[in-house]
């Protein structure tokens, strides 16, 4: 039975969006794809602070979960100028990922439903 995930501060994406930020099943633990808006829903003209953010975000999922950035199996990353700040992007992630390396995928998108964000990032984790 699919379990959901819902970190302090992220009851939103259930109650509004009807998805939860993170769902468990059989081991694996699908993550939503979140943007890099802050605890308040602020969002930074900065896409430095947008991507560490996102990352941040993800974080919190997988920690409640019980897991952390060594069970991400695979992750896509969407972005809006995606050449502009790819390796920034690069970069911080490189911060959080550990061997073995998730795969990776990284899709240039039109725009997002939240007005402003520049990237998006969904991940896949598998307990064990």
């Amino acid at each position: 039975m699919p379990k959901s995930i819902i970190p302090e501060g992220l009851e939103e994406f259930v109650r509004d969006w009807k998805m939860s930020p993170g769902l468990e099943h059989d081991g694996f633990v699908f993550l939503t794809g979140v943007t890099g808006a802050d605890a308040d829903g602020n969002l930074s003209s900065d896409v430095n602070v947008q991507i560490k953010a996102v990352f941040k975000k993800v974080e919190r999922v997988l920690s409640t979960a019980g897991l952390d950035f060594k069970h991400v199996v695979e992750m896509t990353s969407y972005h809006i100028g995606l050449r502009e700040h790819l390796d920034d992007f690069r970069r911080i992630r490189a911060q959080y990922v550990v061997e073995p390396y998730p795969a990776w995928t990284a899709i240039e998108v039109a725009g997002f439903t939240r007005e402003g964000a520049v990237v998006e990032l969904r991940c896949i984790a598998r307990r064990g």
